[in-house]
């Protein structure tokens, strides 16, 4: 049976958990902390939260080297918000704040916080590429911007036409949080790419 983990360092982890739960009702993602409980899924979330925060718990964790070495081996992962920032290729140095070590595994450079705020937050809807039923509910929450794309990964989804999605084989990279919606539809297609049965 296809195991779905979410990466519980810090973060949104309820969030990502319950709408894993409305999918796969008889399938509870597992919660992500160590190396060897990483070994066991077979596709991995990783949510929202803190960047910075959330680099220091993998590596203090021992789990920095196991995303990438899995990750590298195919493990589909649908990375969002601070999650993307975290497999980044490379990171624009932000104003004033100190920016975590990106992991290199999605060729795209990105800039943290970069859509404002907290305060700032919005929905808009985002065109995402092969999903039917019309344009997603994008929520952007001191979302990252995806300012460069390079040749190993093509964007996945658009917001007016400004890439806000990455797809790089079966690593997903996007800039907001389709966990804080009701709309199961993109969390679905990235499960069925990931050979779960829905």
């Amino acid at each position: 049976m296809n195991r779905i983990g979410v990466l519980a360092l810090q973060g949104d982890v309820p969030e990502h958990a319950r709408s894993v739960a409305r999918l796969l009702p008889d399938r509870p993602a597992v919660p992500i902390r160590t190396p060897a409980e990483l070994e066991e899924v077979d596709a991995l979330l990783l949510p929202g939260g803190e960047s910075t925060t959330m680099d220091r718990l993998l590596r203090e964790a021992g789990l920095d080297a196991a995303l990438v070495r899995r990750a590298r081996e195919g493990l589909p992962v649908l990375a969002t918000c601070a999650g993307l920032i975290l497999v980044a290729r490379e990171l624009e140095p932000s104003p004033g704040g100190r920016d975590p070590h990106p992991l290199g595994l999605l060729d795209v450079k990105v800039r943290r916080n970069d859509y404002g705020r907290q305060r700032e937050s919005f929905e808009a809807p985002v065109r995402v590429e092969g999903l039917p039923g019309g344009a997603f509910p994008g929520v952007f929450i001191r979302a990252p911007r995806i300012l460069s794309v390079g040749p190993q990964a093509e964007p996945l989804a658009r917001r007016n036409g400004e890439i806000v999605g990455v797809r790089q084989g079966s690593l997903w990279g996007l800039a907001f949080h389709p966990e804080l919606t009701d709309d199961p539809r993109l969390l679905r297609q990235f499960l069925r790419s990931a050979g779960f049965r829905l």
